[in-house]
């Protein structure tokens, strides 16, 4: 199984900026600890660094004038106010190797069952604009990518970041080959919603078992609506936590794990790879942030060969 991360994913940000970039690091930080430790087994992984997307990648899923003026430099001042980060050219290689992180990882999955971005899930990127602290979107750049390759045809993208996958809902939503569920804070960012394939918009405080309730139920319609994909990218946002300054869901660690296992049974129900990125997570506490980020992972590696071992 592969697992993709890079100190490019650290971005160069001003004082007091409010994202914490420093979880990038310190989530790399936990797994060699694992590793090291026999927490995870070193013969089961391998920590890769992830290619940069290349332009036509790119293109697969956003507008070729909106890829220039990105990379060269010439965003307005609104497109930063609406992304959120500094241009830099850092931030365009960040963009471009989280989402080569996400279409290698989707490889793994084809091949181990399971795969991994340390990053990602920047599901607020339009065709044609950056917002919420993404520039590229990665699903549905990872998605095109290998149907063109002809690896898969159908896939299915489970958002579970606290925001709605805005961007990702806009960019398919004339493609019946990719399906869109998004369980999310309905009183958050964005406040003006997309039309998903599927939309869960839960109330504040919903709760882990209202939560959970409502995710096995969207799976479940998952499986109705869009039978049999080939490949499952599931976001794994840390932000529906109850210590998180930018969610409203108020879900325990145990919550947010439970969550995991179930979109990770929903995959072994009906044999399908599965690829993960870590999405959102703003906690004050940065520990709490690569705790649940670290879960998920280790979750999924421990799930994957269990269900080898099952077959």
């Amino acid at each position: 199984m592969h697992i993709y991360t890079t100190e490019r994913f650290v971005l160069p940000l001003p004082p007091g900026h409010r994202f914490p970039m420093r979880k990038y690091a310190a989530l790399r930080e936990r797994i060699d600890l694992a590793l090291q430790s026999g927490e995870i087994d070193p013969q089961t992984i391998e920590l890769l660094e992830p290619p940069a997307a290349t332009d036509a990648q790119i293109l697969l899923a956003h507008n070729a004038d909106y890829l220039y003026k990105v990379s060269a430099g010439e965003m307005t001042r609104d497109d930063i106010k609406r992304l959120g980060f500094p241009w830099s050219p850092e931030l365009i290689e960040r963009s471009r190797r989280s989402s080569g992180a996400t279409i290698e990882a989707a490889r793994s999955a084809l091949v181990h069952g399971f795969g991994a971005n340390l990053a990602g899930g920047t599901h607020h990127a339009y065709a044609d604009r950056a917002e919420g602290f993404c520039i590229f979107n990665d699903s549905v750049i990872a998605a095109r990518v290998l149907q063109k390759e002809q690896l898969v045809q159908r896939v299915l993208i489970v958002d579970g970041d606290v925001h709605q996958g805005n961007g990702t809902a806009a960019i398919t939503r004339q493609d019946p080959s990719i399906f869109t569920f998004s369980i999310h804070s309905e009183r958050n960012y964005p406040f003006v919603k997309e039309t998903s394939d599927l939309d869960y918009g839960l109330p504040d405080e919903t709760g882990d078992d209202a939560y959970l309730a409502a995710l096995d139920e969207g799976l479940a319609a998952c499986a109705r609506r869009f039978p049999q994909p080939d490949l499952v990218l599931f976001l794994a946002g840390a932000d529906p936590f109850e210590g998180d300054k930018m969610g409203r869901l108020a879900l325990t660690k145990a919550g947010l794990r439970a969550r995991d296992r179930l979109v990770y049974r929903f995959c072994e129900q009906y044999g399908l790879p599965v690829a993960i990125s870590m999405a959102g997570g703003y906690s004050p506490r940065v520990e709490d942030i690569v705790e649940i980020h670290f879960a998920t992972v280790l979750e999924g590696i421990r799930w994957n060969l269990q269900r080898r071992d099952r077959r």
